[in-house]
């Protein structure tokens, strides 16, 4: 006989195929679960559900909507000449929060990496690319995560766009503020080093 009921491992199964979450935090999770009122947990099956139900890509974008544009492409506000792509929905949130960007977005859905099975057919850069040759679409700025996937993936997107007669740009890297020099390693200072500008 099982120690613990079946219900509760399928929950913390359920639980540990979420990203970030251990074997220990999930089995933390299901139990706290358990030991909340029933109406609480009601309403995250609900919201759960809900979100299948409601929220779905961005018809445009690909970033979340519960429409069929996301509220970034619905703005009047936005410079549809300025494009920056990102590799997932999550990197749109933290480019907004900057407050520093006003065009529109385009979210690849992941970055190239042959390793893992994933070539140019299984992200959205062919819509990206309808996009691009757009006469509406003036500059798209690059921004995936500075990893080997993502710098592949930029320079990948770098030779396409470059066809379509835009102005390409990646972000800048280099050191973070308040970072001291002599712990930065040695691809940090030299990208600093080529992302210099004036004063």
């Amino acid at each position: 006989m099982p120690l613990v009921p079946e219900a509760i491992e399928r929950l913390v199964t359920e639980f540990g195929r979420l990203p970030g979450i251990g074997p220990k935090t999930a089995q933390r999770l299901a139990f706290h679960c358990l030991r909340t009122p029933a109406e609480m947990t009601e309403r995250l099956g609900a919201a759960l559900q809900q979100l299948h139900q409601q929220v779905q890509p961005c018809a445009r974008c690909f970033f979340i909507a519960d429409g069929d544009l996301c509220a970034i492409c619905s703005d009047p506000r936005r410079d549809p000449a300025l494009l920056c792509v990102v590799e997932e929905a999550l990197d749109v949130v933290a480019v907004e929060r900057s407050g520093e960007f006003r065009g529109l977005y385009h979210v690849l859905g992941g970055a190239l990496s042959p390793m893992d099975g994933i070539g140019p057919d299984e992200l959205r850069i062919a819509e990206l690319e309808r996009r691009a040759a757009t006469d509406e679409v003036r500059e798209v700025v690059i921004a995936t995560d500075p990893d080997v996937e993502g710098e592949a993936t930029a320079y990948y997107l770098g030779e396409r766009l470059a066809a379509a007669g835009v102005t390409v740009t990646r972000l800048a890297h280099g050191l973070p503020a308040g970072a001291d020099l002599e712990y930065a390693d040695e691809l940090t200072v030299a990208r600093a080093f080529a992302g210099r500008r004036a004063l």
